[in-house]
C-alpha cells in the first residue's frame, strides 16, 4: 500500500511519543482519521464535541506528558473554533501541534466551500493562526511536508502551538520517499552572564536578609520541581507560587507561603515585605501574580530566572531548561549551612477575609476544604477561571504528586473540561493503577463546554467533574454588584438541577446534586471511588464574594465611603 501524506503525519507524531490525537472530524480532515484507523503504532483518535475542547484536550495532554499535544480540525467553522483554545496554549507556552484541513488547492480562490486561502477576498488562515501560534504554514505539496513538519515540531517544543494547514488533495497525495521525522535535539539556552549577576545578587542577599522565591508554571513545564526544592533549601528561602503554578512546590512544606497576587495569601505578601531579595523562577509576574505586592517589590531587589524577563525591572537570566539551571544553582549555593529538613513547623495559611454571605447553598471555602480533605495523593486538579477558580486557587492544597492547572493565559471559560480529559488520557496511560483527575468549574463554564463529559464517558476515563452551581455567571454578578451599584443583572440563570439532568441523560453514570457539607463529603467519596467518570453538582450562593483581592478591596472602599 502506498503511504499518503496523512499516513506519514500519523507515523511522525507516533514517533514523537504521541498516543492520542484530539479533534472533530469533517470532510477536509477525514483522511487523517482514515490514517489513524490504519496506523500500526497505537495512535488513538479522540473525537471531541467541539474544536475548542479538542484544542484544550491537546493542551492538557501536553501538560500531562511534558511533551507534545496534537489536535485536528476540519476547515471553515471547525478551524475557527480552534482559535480560542490555541490562544490559551500560546499565552501559556504549551506545545501543541494543530493539523487543520483545507479545501483542495485547485479550488482555493475559486469559490470553494470554507475557503481560507486568503485568495479572492477569503479569510487568510495563515495570518489568522499566525497570531495565536509560534509557527503556521500551508503545506502546498507533499514535497513540502518534511520541512514544514520539522519546523512546526521545533517551534512547538520552544513553547506554544504550531499550525499546519493541509489541503485535502495534499493529505491524499503519495508521500513518496519522505524520511522519518527526526527533529533536532532540543537545545538548552542559558544566559551565563545573567546567571552570574543573579548568583551575585543572591550571595549578597543571603548576608543581609531573607530570600523569597516566587515560582511559576515554567517549573512544571520543565519538570523542575525537585530542583526548585533543592534550591529553596540551599537558600533557606520562603517559597510562594503563581496562581497557575500551585503544584510546583509542596503545599505542605514548612517554607511554603502560599499563592501570590489577586488570589494570594497574606503570609507571602508579608514575606516579600520583609525580604532582602525576591527571586522569580519561571514566571514573568503578570498582574494576577503581583497584585497587592507591587509596592513591596519596587522597594527591594528582584532577580529572575526563566524563558522570558518579567514585566517589572529585575536582574534577569534566561533559561529554557529550569531543571538544569536550578540544579546547577543549587549545587553552587549549597554551602551546607542549611540542612535538608526545615526547622520551623508548618503553619496553616491565613485566608483572605471575605464578607459574610447569607444566601442559599454552600460557601466556597467549605466546598473547597471538603474537596481538599477528600483528594488522595496523586490526584490531578483542573480548575476553570472565575469565582470558582479563585476559590480553588486560594483554598485548595494540591495533593502530593498531583498536577494543578488553571488556565490564566486567556482565562477561557470551559477550558478545564477538555484539558482535564486530555490530561487523564496522558496520565492514565503512563502510570500504574488509576490516577484520578478532578475538574472543578462553575455552571457557566459547564453550559459552554461541559458536554465533553460525554467524551469521558465514551472512553471510561477516571475523571470526576465537580460543578459549583450558583445558577449564574457569578464573577459577572459580583462585578455588577461592586462596580455598577447592583442596579441590574444580566448574569443570573433560571435554576437548574444539574445532577438530576446529567443522571437522566447518562443512565449508569454516578451523577449527584448536593446542598450540605455532610452530603458533599459522603457523595464526593463515592464519586472518587468510581472506576470511570462521575459528576457532582454543588449548590452555591451566586452573591458570595470570592477570595479575590480586587473584589475585597472594592468592598472595603465602599464601606469607607459610607
Amino acid at each position: 500500500m502506498r503511504t499518503r501524506v496523512v499516513d506519514h503525519l500519523v507515523q511522525a507524531v507516533s514517533a514523537l511519543g504521541v498516543r492520542h490525537i484530539f479533534g472533530v472530524d469533517g470532510a477536509n480532515i477525514e483522511d487523517l482519521y482514515d490514517a489513524i484507523f490504519d496506523a500500526p503504532d497505537h495512535v488513538t483518535g479522540v473525537v471531541a464535541k467541539h474544536e475548542f475542547s479538542a484544542a484544550t484536550m491537546a493542551d492538557g495532554y501536553a501538560r500531562g506528558t511534558g511533551g507534545l499535544g496534537v489536535v485536528a480540525a476540519t476547515s471553515g467553522g471547525g478551524a475557527m473554533n480552534l482559535v480560542a483554545g490555541l490562544a490559551e496554549s500560546f499565552a501559556s507556552r504549551v506545545p501543541v501541534l494543530a493539523l487543520v484541513g483545507q479545501p483542495p488547492t485547485a479550488l482555493e480562490g475559486n469559490g470553494a466551500f470554507q475557503d481560507t486561502s486568503g485568495r479572492a477576498g477569503t479569510i487568510d488562515a495563515v495570518r489568522l493562526f499566525g497570531a495565536v501560534s509560534t509557527y503556521c504554514a500551508r503545506v502546498e505539496t507533499a514535497g513540502d511536508l518534511a520541512d514544514r513538519l520539522d519546523r512546526a515540531v521545533q517551534a512547538a517544543r520552544r513553547g506554544g502551538p504550531a499550525v499546519l494547514l493541509l489541503p485535502k488533495d495534499v493529505q491524499q497525495a503519495d508521500a513518496g520517499p519522505i524520511a522519518p521525522l527526526c527533529p533536532a535535539t532540543r537545545t538548552h539556552r542559558s544566559d551565563r552572564a545573567g546567571l552570574a549577576s543573579v548568583r551575585a545578587a543572591l550571595a549578597t542577599a543571603r548576608h543581609t536578609g531573607k530570600i523569597v522565591i516566587i515560582a511559576g508554571d515554567q517549573v512544571a513545564r520543565d519538570d523542575a520541581r525537585d530542583e526548585l526544592a533543592r534550591l529553596a533549601t540551599a537558600l533557606d528561602a520562603a517559597v510562594g507560587v503563581a496562581p497557575d503554578a500551585k503544584d510546583v512546590y509542596d503545599n505542605a512544606d514548612p517554607a511554603f507561603c502560599g499563592v501570590a497576587g489577586t488570589m494570594g495569601h497574606p503570609e507571602l505578601a508579608a514575606a516579600i515585605r520583609s525580604s532582602a531579595l525576591c527571586l522569580l523562577v519561571g514566571t514573568r509576574l503578570p498582574v494576577t501574580t503581583r497584585a497587592g505586592s507591587e509596592a513591596a517589590l519596587a522597594e527591594r531587589t528582584v532577580a529572575s530566572i526563566g524563558v522570558a524577563p518579567p514585566y517589572l525591572p529585575a536582574i534577569h537570566a534566561t533559561s529554557t531548561d529550569l531543571s538544569r539551571t536550578l540544579a546547577e544553582l543549587a549545587d553552587e549555593l549549597d554551602d551546607g549551612s542549611t540542612g535538608s529538613e526545615r526547622v520551623h513547623a508548618t503553619q496553616p495559611l491565613t485566608s483572605l477575609r471575605v464578607p459574610d454571605s447569607s444566601g442559599p447553598g454552600l460557601r466556597y471555602r467549605d466546598v473547597v476544604e471538603t474537596i481538599d480533605a477528600a483528594l488522595p495523593e496523586g490526584t490531578d486538579v483542573f480548575a476553570d477561571a472565575g469565582n470558582t477558580g479563585a476559590s480553588v486557587v486560594h483554598h485548595l492544597r494540591v495533593p502530593r504528586d498531583g498536577r494543578f492547572v488553571v488556565a490564566l493565559g486567556m482565562g477561557g471559560m470551559g477550558y478545564a473540561f477538555g484539558a482535564g480529559i486530555g490530561s487523564a488520557f496522558a496520565r492514565h496511560a503512563r502510570t500504574d493503577g488509576v490516577r484520578r483527575t478532578v475538574v472543578i468549574a462553575g455552571d457557566g463554564s459547564f453550559y459552554m463546554h461541559g458536554m465533553e463529559l460525554h467524551t469521558a464517558i465514551e472512553h471510561a476515563l477516571p475523571v470526576t467533574f465537580v460543578v459549583l452551581n450558583n445558577n449564574a455567571h457569578a464573577m459577572c454578578v459580583t462585578r455588577e454588584q461592586l462596580y455598577y451599584q447592583d442596579r441590574y443583572s444580566f448574569n443570573r440563570f433560571r435554576p437548574a438541577d444539574l445532577g438530576a439532568g446529567i443522571a437522566a441523560m447518562f443512565p449508569g453514570l454516578p451523577a449527584f446534586s448536593v446542598r450540605t457539607v455532610g452530603e458533599l463529603a459522603a457523595t464526593l467519596r463515592r464519586c472518587l471511588e468510581t472506576e470511570g467518570p462521575s459528576f457532582l453538582s454543588i449548590e452555591c450562593d451566586p452573591d458570595e464574594i470570592p477570595p479575590f483581592l480586587p473584589f475585597i478591596n472594592a468592598v472595603e472602599q465602599s464601606r469607607d465611603l459610607r
